[in-house]
């Protein structure tokens, strides 16, 4: 597939500066730009490369300033990695979607297959279950019993999805990625501990991206919830009976204990830690590491663990640091009041 940068500027609603029948066909970052190729400038420190690359067409803030002549042609937009990520959509929306039932996958007689689904060689669709049109199915994964599958959905190799639990319209979810496992639910009894079972199920609402090699467990009872518009990185946990609101989106590592309650449009950094049976609510953004152990109101960012404000948080940092040098001097002053008080004695 080749672009001209007009049809490019049109679309993203940019300004040509240089030949507007250059084409593109592919993507590069800026310092590694190759004939063909477009990329875009938005930080000031990267400006150097637009004098040097190869690429064959460059997008631009409007603030940028060019202070010599440039080869590639130039399409100055209002924010030009905003129009980076349209343009990826329209690319990837322009691949031909794959098709038809593999010969050596298994599809259960009692599943139901909608119109233009593709299954790979190796899936496995249990009884029950409901693919949605346009939906794909990699090799290996696995659709269990009475799972409910939307339309448009892309199930990448290896992803297993348990028994009864349901997925929207547009959902990614990526390779190794479980859901419905059991959630981590044990009595103990003296003895050991006893299993207690996990009825429930997972509810994947529109929209979701699931990263790799995450997990989200199945309720004790009922469902655990991802609501549309939630964006999971990889290697994330999400417990049973949780519930994360829309447009939530979480870095690598994160894990949610059970029965917590997450509002919409929160942001947590990589390996935040979220304990169980709390509220965090909407809007909050929680730095890299954070570890919450109880509610949090909305619209706050925080840091640390306990999460406190970020500017009290590196000054408690700075503090921290020097804590063998204070401790020294906390002796030395110390011996300085026994030695005093020994005096008036």
């Amino acid at each position: 597939m080749e672009f001209t940068a007009r049809q490019i500027a049109q679309f993203i609603e940019g300004k040509v500066e240089g030949n507007e029948n250059a084409t593109v066909h592919t993507f590069a970052k800026i310092e590694e730009g190759v004939p063909g190729a477009i990329s875009f400038l938005a930080n000031p420190k990267y400006t150097h490369y637009i004098y040097e690359t190869q690429s064959s067409i460059i997008l631009v803030d409007e603030t940028v300033e060019i202070e010599k002549p440039v080869k590639p042609t130039l399409i100055r937009v209002k924010n030009a990695r905003d129009c980076v990520a349209r343009l990826l959509q329209m690319y990837e929306a322009a691949k031909p979607k794959k098709q038809g039932i593999d010969t050596l996958a298994f599809i259960s007689p009692k599943a139901k297959i909608g119109n233009n689904v593709y299954v790979g060689a190796f899936a496995y669709i249990g009884d029950g279950a409901e693919i949605g049109d346009g939906s794909q199915i990699y090799p290996h994964a696995t659709i269990m019993d009475n799972v409910k599958l939307g339309q448009n959905c892309l199930i990448y190799p290896n992803v297993s999805i348990y028994q009864g639990c349901v997925v929207g319209n547009q959902v990614t979810i990526h390779s190794g990625s479980v859901i419905g496992s059991d959630g981590f639910g044990f009595a103990p009894n003296g003895e050991g501990y006893d299993k207690i079972p996990q009825i429930g199920i997972v509810t994947i609402e529109d929209n979701v991206e699931i990263g790799a090699n995450t997990c989200i467990d199945r309720s004790t009872m009922g469902s655990t919830y991802v609501r549309k518009g939630v964006k999971l990185d990889n290697l994330v946990q999400i417990a049973h009976n949780t519930d994360i609101g829309e447009n939530t989106v979480m870095s690598a590592q994160v894990g949610i204990a059970g029965s917590t309650k997450v509002g919409q449009w929160c942001m947590f950094g990589g390996q935040v830690g979220i304990a169980g049976h709390i509220k965090i609510g909407n809007k909050v953004f929680l730095g890299a590491q954070s570890g919450v152990p109880g509610n949090i109101k909305d619209d706050q960012t925080l840091i640390g663990t306990p999460p406190m404000e970020p500017k009290p948080y590196f000054k408690s940092q700075a503090i921290f640091r020097r804590l063998p040098e204070i401790y020294k001097q906390l002796n030395e002053l110390q011996k300085e009041v026994e030695n005093l008080k020994a005096l008036h004695k």
